[in-house]
């Protein structure tokens, strides 16, 4: 018997530059801990990987990741993004959820860039 459906995503953000560092984990942990809070919210985990800043959270369906994506803390560090990094996003629907391993390649060839296409992008 396969699990239940669950929406993926995964984000992953590079820094313009050192700088924005202390801005970008302030803004990164109220974020995190706004989505562990959030109603659909079944996992929350970060890590970083060939220096970027990855994300995969795990929610019941991608509704309640929309209504966690514009709310809160989530929403200021989302308007902040531009000024201090660049990135991609992926998010889709899945029977299981991938594991690190298997994160940063799936960002890198399956993830849609947000914000202006500028700076590196791993």
């Amino acid at each position: 018997m396969s699990e239940p459906t669950v929406y993926v995503s995964i984000t992953g953000l590079q820094l313009k530059a050192r700088r924005h560092t202390v801005r970008f984990w302030w803004l990164a942990i109220r974020s995190m801990m706004q989505a562990r809070q959030a109603k659909g919210n079944i996992s929350t985990d970060a890590r970083q990987i060939n220096r970027v800043h990855h994300t995969l959270t795990v929610w019941t369906d991608e509704a309640a990741m929309r209504r966690y994506l514009v709310a809160g803390a989530h929403l200021q560090a989302m308007k902040a993004f531009g000024s201090i990094a660049t990135g991609k996003t992926l998010g889709y629907y899945a029977e299981r959820v991938p594991d690190w391993s298997e994160v940063h390649e799936l960002w890198r060839t399956k993830g849609r860039t947000v914000g202006p296409p500028e700076g590196r992008t791993a």
